[in-house]
């Protein structure tokens, strides 16, 4: 089967659509330009999809690779056969491939190659084949001068090669893996804790392998890590023992052969094959937990990039802290810092009226809007002094945003570029202002793994990680839109067909010549080429420019055909300019989309996507979405009771529940029995970062600042409406 055909059968696709998106790929084009503008291609198949079906294809281009090598390996060694070549062609992973070499793989000198090396290959043969006397044929191999002594030796050296044979047998080590897999059990033992009994559930723990859940294999993998835990996989030594013999053994056999095969088969499992199997089936436990963590960290991040910005409003940010005050920063509405400033509201200074004081007149001078305040350190003091300051100003809001990453980018190099006059608490509090303003260009600059809506990510395989994050942070880029004149490089370089060289020259050519007025302007940049501004220009946005097109997702290639569709209607440039088009999807139906296709020269998907951007040019998708919930007071836990019905926004979503901002200091807890009545594998199969939801308390412990909530208990609690 080749690569084309296994992936239209593992993604349930049309086989032209998969040989199309391969050949796309192939060619160089970036997944959001397939997935936006080669609809007709595709079959129109999201760009998370086009991601996954291209890991795999990469990973199967990688097998294919492998396989070739090992083949040749083989083959020059002079040992290749029907069957080899079969087993090799069959493989679905590259351990079972490396199975199939691991006999022909040159070794570091072990017990077998030392045996070998003393001509005791022919011994361990004539015992395999169980059919003479092994201890009379044992005296042929005596030779003092390769240190062959004895008969006994011989023997010896004849198991310690049949051991490495069973050892090596690929399908025998494939069959001993689905064993430990499917029946083996995780046992971890407690060698310490740390201060907050993080290990505590691990002191003497086990669980068959098939149960055993994602987010525990990377517990334990960490506090072996941490060496506070013990872990090894326990498969009944005697049933494998007994796997190992089946393939070995001769029913008519050689009694003699046949229980040194049995000793041999013993040592190789227990010296040779199992440590390896269970390092291997480990391997294979982390590698899915961490697919599984890696997703739910794309899952949960993508909705945080997301988040609708708040537009057209002079932000206040604030950044708490005890001792050291909570920095304040102002910014326009575009961003542009106004001023900052320190305030000391919370202990130890405890300074309210001198900070009500600097605050009022920060409000008045800039006409500030709305407050963003940093939930990190001192927050809740924080929220309680803004709460207050609010009822003594009239027309301020305030919002809580996460400050996860805040300091990673207030002392970035990019930080010190962007703010070289400001120190990095300063930083801090204009990042928080504008992560208000607008999450996507903000959260952009912060390394994924520092934004806080994962689990182990520092766990994970960085390679890996940053592969797929960078993937969410193209998608989320892309799908949204840049304003091509206020970009930062930050945000160009996620750009389709872009890198941060390109994205740099970008920059430097505004700054040079001024505002870009068209989009084929550039083509003047230096290196970027055709080919990636085929890519890139789709997405880059020029709200004032010369044609009204260059502030919509209409791809340039399609420029002349969107305009024959106007004319066809009678709409002219200046009807888009003015928004005037609500009724074009009425007439386009009206007048039949596939004539309406046909005369256009345009494909049904791309024709309906031109006419949405036709309808509402500059459109945000992100504002289609709920939107933040802003405040002008706050509650404390203490005010909170069992059975109150509450509002909040999902934080982060886990494998087990997730977290929710109630409006108190500590989030709280949705276990994944308490979200819906359905059954569901996974909460993300119902939640997402930055939804709204409303939610009952279900168990409150106010001194260790736990809250429990329930989604599903909602609807039938008595204390509703």
């Amino acid at each position: 089967m080749d690569i084309s055909q296994q992936l239209t059968e593992e993604f349930n696709l049309r086989p032209d659509h998969v040989r199309n998106i391969l050949q796309l790929l192939d060619e160089g084009n970036t997944i959001p330009f397939i997935a936006r503008y080669r609809k007709e291609m595709t079959g129109a198949i999201d760009d998370q999809v086009l991601r996954a079906l291209n890991d795999r294809y990469e990973y199967l281009k990688n097998l294919e690779k492998r396989k070739q090598e090992v083949a040749n390996a083989i083959t020059e060694q002079g040992k290749m056969t029907e069957e080899i070549e079969n087993a090799i062609a069959s493989a679905q992973t590259m351990t079972e491939v490396e199975d199939i070499y691991r006999p022909y793989k040159q070794k570091k000198k072990t017990r077998a190659s030392v045996a070998i090396e003393k001509g005791l290959q022919p011994l361990a043969e004539f015992i395999l084949a169980q059919e003479g006397d092994p201890y009379k044929e044992a005296e042929k191999y005596i030779d003092e001068e390769k240190g062959v002594a004895t008969a006994e030796e011989a023997i010896a050296g004849a198991k310690d090669i049949i051991a490495e044979i069973i050892s090596d047998n690929a399908e025998l080590r494939k069959k001993l893996r689905s064993l430990l897999e499917n029946h083996g059990e995780m046992q971890v033992k407690m060698v310490k804790d740390d201060e907050k009994g993080t290990y505590s559930m691990y002191a003497d723990y086990s669980e068959i392998i098939p149960e055993i859940k994602n987010h525990r294999i990377l517990a334990i993998n960490r506090g072996e890590k941490e060496e506070c835990l013990k872990a090894k996989i326990y498969f009944n030594p005697d049933i494998a023992k007994r796997v190992c013999l089946a393939k070995y053994l001769k029913p008519n056999g050689n009694a003699d052969c046949a229980k040194l095969i049995e000793e041999s088969a013993d040592d190789g499992y227990d010296r040779l094959i199992q440590p390896s199997i269970e390092r291997e089936v480990r391997a294979i436990l982390t590698d899915r937990a961490s697919e599984q963590a890696i997703k739910m960290f794309e899952v949960n991040l993508r909705p945080l990039l997301l988040q609708p910005p708040v537009k057209g409003k002079v932000t206040l940010g604030l950044d708490p802290a005890y001792r050291t005050g909570c920095k304040v920063a102002v910014v326009d509405e575009t961003g542009k810092v106004l001023d900052t400033g320190v305030i000391y509201p919370v202990p130890p200074k405890n300074d309210i009226e001198g900070a009500k004081k600097t605050m009022k007149e920060l409000i008045a001078k800039h006409k500030v809007d709305i407050i963003s305040i940093g939930n990190g350190t001192a927050s809740k003091e924080t929220e309680i002094f803004v709460a207050d300051l609010l009822k003594e100003v009239n027309g301020v809001s305030y919002a809580v945003v996460s400050e996860a990453g805040a300091s990673v980018y207030s002392a970035s190099p990019l930080a010190v570029e962007e703010f070289p006059d400001f120190d990095l608490t300063r930083r801090s509090a204009i990042s928080i202002a504008r992560r208000l303003q607008d999450p996507l260009a903000e959260l952009i600059k912060i390394d994924p793994k520092s934004i806080g809506v994962g689990q182990y990510q520092h766990d994970m395989d960085k390679k890996r990680l940053d592969s797929v994050l960078g993937g969410v942070l193209e998608d989320c880029v892309n799908s949204v839109g840049v304003d091509l004149n206020t970009a930062s490089v930050s945000l160009l370089k996620f750009v389709a067909g872009l890198n941060a060289g390109i994205a740099k020259n970008i920059v430097a050519y505004r700054e040079e010549n001024g505002k870009f007025t068209s989009r084929t302007q550039l083509l003047k940049v230096s290196k970027l080429g055709a080919k990636a501004y085929e890519q890139c220009a789709g997405f880059l946005r020029i709200p004032d420019g010369k044609n009204i097109m260059d502030n919509t997702a209409v791809h340039p290639e399609s420029y002349e055909k969107a305009e024959k569709l106007l004319s066809l209607f009678g709409y002219t440039d200046k009807d888009v300019r003015a928004g005037q088009l609500t009724e074009l999807p009425k007439k386009v139906k009206e007048y039949g989309e596939d004539k309406v296709a046909e005369y256009c020269g345009l494909d049904k998907a791309t024709m309906n996507d031109v006419i949405a951007e036709l309808v509402k040019p500059g459109r945000d998708i992100r504002d289609s979405l709920p939107q933040r919930q802003l405040r002008k007071d706050i509650m404390s836990i203490d005010d909170l009771e069992v059975g109150m019905i509450v509002e909040g926004t999902v934080r982060n979503v886990i494998d087990f529940g997730a977290f929710v901002d109630i409006g108190v200091h500590q989030d709280g807890l949705v276990h994944i029995s308490e979200i819906t009545d359905r059954f569901i594998k996974h909460p993300s199969d119902v939640l997402k970062v930055g939804q709204q939801v409303k939610a009952v308390i279900i168990t409150l412990d106010k001194k260790k600042q736990r809250i429990g909530l329930s989604l599903k208990q909602v609807a039938t609690n008595k204390n509703i409406g």
